[in-house]
């Protein structure tokens, strides 16, 4: 396995040390070990992690959601591939909850009509998983 000396996991993933020292101390990513001379040593599932941040980030997530979101995937477990994928789906619907906020004021400020018109573009099948998705993010999965 190989193992990234702070200088190093920050060359690979494009980010500063200090970022990945300040990542370290809030808990988002934690060291794999120590070498000889106590150099925090990281592994490459860092690099995966440092990943999956930058994305959070850009889809606009705190780093406290982050952080949480970080910790459900340290509890799945490798084997369930399901779990992985809700966890995704569950992202992806938070993301596009944000974006349907963020459209909030303008949608309000359309007249009647104009309303009427951008909703009928939107395909019955599409309002039909999104409701779906919401509904299975609400209730969790059957026993």
């Amino acid at each position: 396995m190989t193992l990234y000396r702070i200088g190093e996991l920050a060359k690979a993933a494009q980010i500063s040390e200090r970022t990945i020292d300040y990542y370290t101390k809030l808990g988002l990513i934690t060291p794999e070990s120590r070498s000889m001379k106590n150099y925090r040593l990281y592994s490459h599932e860092t690099m995966v992690a440092l990943e999956r941040i930058n994305q959070l980030k850009q889809d606009k997530y705190t780093l406290e959601e982050i952080k949480v979101l970080m910790s459900k995937w340290h509890m799945a477990t490798p084997e369930t591939d399901v779990s992985d994928k809700l966890v995704e789906l569950e992202l992806h619907m938070q993301r596009l909850e944000r974006e349907v906020k963020a459209l909030e004021p303008m949608i309000s400020g359309l007249k009647p009509s104009q309303a009427r018109r951008a909703l009928s573009t939107l395909l019955p099948q599409g309002i039909a998983c999104m409701e779906a998705i919401r509904l299975l993010l609400s209730q969790g999965p059957p026993m």
